[in-house]
Order: C-alpha cells, then structure tokens, then sequence
C-alpha cells in the first residue's frame, strides 16, 4: 500500500520524537563545546587563532577581550552560522549548528520601540514557536498547548519577570527587557546557553542583577553558559573559565591563570598590569596608557594595550 507522504509528515508532526543527545554526550555531564585550534580569519585578517577550549556541562565561560576581536564572531561560530578558518569546533557533541533547540542564544541588545504594544510574554512565546509564525504543529491537542503555556509562565517565573511579563514590552525598563529576553532563550529547555554582551548598556545595579540571574540559572537549572563580556566584574566571581581575546590570539583558563599581568602581557606582546580594587574589582591597565576604572565601552582601544576593566 502507498503511503500518502503528506499524511507521513502529518503524523510524525503529532508524535514528534525529542531529538536525543549522541551517546558520548549527554544533558547531565560531558563535553558541551570543545575547541581544537580553532581560528577565525575576515577578510585577510586573523581575528583569532589557536584557540583551545573545553567546557563542560552546568559550566560558566566569559569570552572577554577589547572591541574588534572577535567575540560576537565566536558566538556565530559555534551558533554554527560562520565556519571556523582553522581547527576543530564541536557543540554539543556534533557539528555548529546541529544542536537546534538544545542550544539558546540571546543577540546583542535590542532596543524596543516605546510605542511597542506586544507583551513581554509574547515575546517569551517567540522564543517557543516564533520559528513557526506563532502556529501550533498540526494535529497539536489542548493538551499539549496547556502544557506550552505553562511552560513559558514557568520561565518567565524563573527569570522573576511574572509581575511584569503581561505589560507591554516596549513599556518595560532595560533591565525588565533583558529578564523577558533571556527567558524567551530558556524556553526550549537548552543545555547550552549563548549570551552575546547581554549585561551592554544597563546600569551598574541592572548589570549586578542579570549576572546574578545568568548565574542562578547555570547553577541551579544546569544550563552551559557562554557569554561575550565588555567588563568581566560583574560576572567574575560566578566564571569557571574564561576566553581571552586580543591582538589575533587567545588563552583560555580559569580566570585566575587568564586575568593576569604575566598573562595579558604575554598576548599583547606589551606590559600589561591587572590591578585589583579595595572592592575586589578587576582593571586591566596597558601602556602608555594610563590606568582608568572605566572608559567608553564602544570605543576603539589604542595599539598597545587593552584600555578597561575586563
């Protein structure tokens, strides 16, 4: 008998099979990414070379390092929408790309509208079926789309967003929007979590609060954390390792074999000193230039050194 093809993807559609991780990895431990030589080249320039990682499961990376270098170009490696140069890149046990739903990425900043009428938990919902135009899967039963909606009250719970989620989203502050927006990332369930600069342009109690967040998040709920960072304070004290990114090269540690004067005067090729504040914050000093708590975050920093904090 002939089986109709349409009536196949019609019934695979209301029995979808979950995909399963490769047997060598797993949701409960593993190598969630693993970096082998990988490099990176934008026309004719080497933006990154040699860079050696791996990060395990339920782990807290920042990639760190000057504006230009690379980070955001990092994150769409492993997102799998640009291929490495050089080297060997695997997420999640496959290659970039692969993982689908088991990988959540929140994008650099947005900015909404004022005027914007949709709620902030229709923009959690985009992250459930906003692939589909907001449209079920056929044959989907009440059941099921219960089960959906709970699930995104169940996130925007999470990320302590609930007494604000139904208020417009273009109405909601920076900080509120960012909340909503990293729980739109969570919404499928991921076991790795991709955060482009996602503490850029709050204010200091914002940043505070949504690092605090991201690190509940991985360590209660399991999630892998790769995170692009301007300024590795606000997050330093919650990192397993971290990403160092400058002059074309990297290393990669934890932050206290990564974070230091001999290291980043070792990638800069120039001396570099990392100073620690009364409060415990970190500022990476190059000459000849001089020291400075903070500078214009979207600035371009002078050859020689890396500027700021972080």
């Amino acid at each position: 008998m002939t089986v109709n093809p349409i009536a196949r993807v019609l019934e695979a559609a209301r029995h979808p099979v979950p995909p399963q991780p490769p047997e060598s990895e797993s949701a409960s431990g593993g190598t969630v990414v693993s970096l082998r030589g990988a490099a990176m080249r934008v026309g004719g320039r080497t933006l990154w070379s040699g860079v050696d990682l791996e990060v395990g499961a339920g782990e807290f990376v920042a990639v760190l390092g000057p504006n230009g270098v690379g980070k955001s170009t990092l994150i769409k490696v492993l997102l799998g929408v640009l291929p490495p140069a050089d080297g060997e890149v695997r997420v999640l046990g496959g290659r970039p790309g692969q993982a689908g739903g088991r990988v959540g990425y929140l994008p650099q900043r947005r900015s909404f509208d004022a005027s914007l009428r949709m709620r902030g938990t229709d923009i959690v919902r985009l992250g459930w079926d906003g692939d589909r135009w907001g449209i079920p899967l056929p044959g989907w039963s009440r059941a099921r789309r219960k089960a959906a909606g709970e699930r995104i009250a169940e996130v925007i719970e999470l990320v302590g967003a609930s007494a604000y989620a139904n208020r417009p989203i273009g109405q909601c502050s920076g900080g509120e929007q960012q909340r909503l927006l990293i729980a739109q990332a969570l919404v499928r369930r991921p076991e790795l979590l991709l955060l482009d600069e996602p503490l850029d342009s709050l204010d200091l109690p914002n940043q505070a609060a949504v690092a605090a967040l991201v690190g509940r998040i991985c360590r209660e709920e399991g999630v892998t954390v790769v995170m692009v960072a301007h300024d590795v304070n606000p997050i330093l004290a919650r990192l397993d390792r971290v990403v160092y990114l400058a002059e074309g090269g990297a290393v990669a540690g934890n932050p206290e074999q990564v974070i230091t004067s001999e290291t980043l005067s070792r990638l800069y090729s120039t001396p570099i000193e990392v100073l620690r504040t009364s409060d415990g914050r970190l500022v990476v000093v190059g000459q000849p230039e001089a020291p400075a708590l903070h500078t214009d975050r979207h600035s371009v920093p002078r050859q020689g050194g890396p500027g700021a904090a972080g």
